[in-house]
């Protein structure tokens, strides 16, 4: 199951404190067109019903199938640049 550092999780209670309904609002990773070539990160208020829910410290991330599977193996990093842009990373979870 993908897992979350403390940098995704503290980026995305920040991006989601100011949604609507903060305590249901996360990330969502899903698959852009056929298969897992392309996947896309977007606020969401709450999952869609087949979604997988990777929950962390206070701050929630829905996967749609193709995107589960896909990150089944990894840990999401996040980071700011100089201008306080927030990025995220896919990294191969530590053993």
């Amino acid at each position: 199951m993908l897992t979350l550092t403390a940098n995704a999780a503290q980026a995305i209670r920040d991006l989601t404190s100011s949604a609507p309904e903060p305590s249901q609002s996360g990330i969502r990773i899903s698959s852009q067109g056929e298969g897992a070539s392309s996947l896309t990160l977007t606020l969401a208020t709450a999952p869609e019903p087949a979604d997988e829910v990777v929950e962390a410290e206070g701050a929630r991330v829905y996967l749609d199938p193709v995107a589960a599977t896909v990150l089944e193996d990894k840990s999401l990093d996040a980071g700011a640049d100089d201008q306080g842009s927030v990025s995220f990373l896919v990294k191969e979870q530590m053993a």
